[in-house]
């Protein structure tokens, strides 16, 4: 069961814990590559307020960007502006996003989310955390994979590895941390499949194509090639 109120709390602290990293820079720094390739720290933080904004479309039944190119171009604009505007839009946007979230609504509703994707409202709030959490790791300021909420990392891997059930192209694949597992890959046919076994911060960065699984430990063929997300 999907404790949104739980979720919308924890999107709280995390983008407190962000705003307060974040604070720390400087306009220099916030024009330096990020570690996503392409993106600078000012294009993670435009994307991140943006975010916001779409994930309130969302929950109040618009679609959740005009365009992807709409998506890109809001991203581009915003990515060179000052720290402080920076701050200011991640605070705002954060804001209008939880009082969307506070509003009286049907969580079991279904909603529609970017390329036509659905999921449960109650879905919305643990769906920005992971922005806040994984984006926060990208921007390459002292905040690791390692430093994630156990139960955030735990649940991520969760959602991942369902995202992945199925995929004809990811072999039937057992991940575990060494206590748990979780499955993903496409149904076993010819037998036990792929096991892999690391970190849950190393498993997670995987899935998320944040580290390209070098430290985990593979037994019955190779680490699966995984589709982007």
């Amino acid at each position: 069961m999907i404790d949104h109120a739980h979720d919308l709390a924890s999107v709280r602290d995390a983008t407190e814990l962000l705003l307060s990293a974040v604070g720390k820079l400087d306009n220099a720094s916030v024009t330096e590559p990020s570690r996503l390739p392409g993106w600078t720290r000012g294009h993670v933080l435009a994307h991140l307020a943006r975010n916001a904004d779409a994930l309130v479309n969302v929950l109040e039944g618009r679609p959740m960007y005009v365009s992807g190119e709409a998506r890109d171009a809001d991203i581009e604009r915003d990515a060179p502006r000052a720290l402080d505007v920076h701050l200011a839009d991640l605070r705002e946007s954060a804001a209008r996003f939880q009082a969307a979230a506070d509003a009286p609504a049907d969580w079991s509703r279904t909603v529609e989310l970017r390329g036509g994707v659905t999921d449960s409202a109650s879905r919305v709030p643990f769906r920005r955390w992971v922005e806040v959490e994984l984006h926060h790791v990208d921007l390459g300021i002292g905040y690791e994979l390692e430093d994630l909420p156990a139960e955030f990392t735990e649940r991520e891997i969760a959602f991942l590895a369902d995202r992945f059930s199925g995929h004809p192209e990811v072999p039937s694949t057992r991940l575990t941390d060494g206590t748990r597992a979780w499955s993903t890959g496409r149904e076993a046919d010819d037998g036990p499949g792929v096991t892999v076994t690391g970190p849950p911060a190393d498993l997670l960065g995987w899935l998320a194509g944040r580290r390209t699984g070098a430290v985990l430990t593979v037994a019955g063929g190779p680490l699966p090639a995984l589709p982007p997300l």
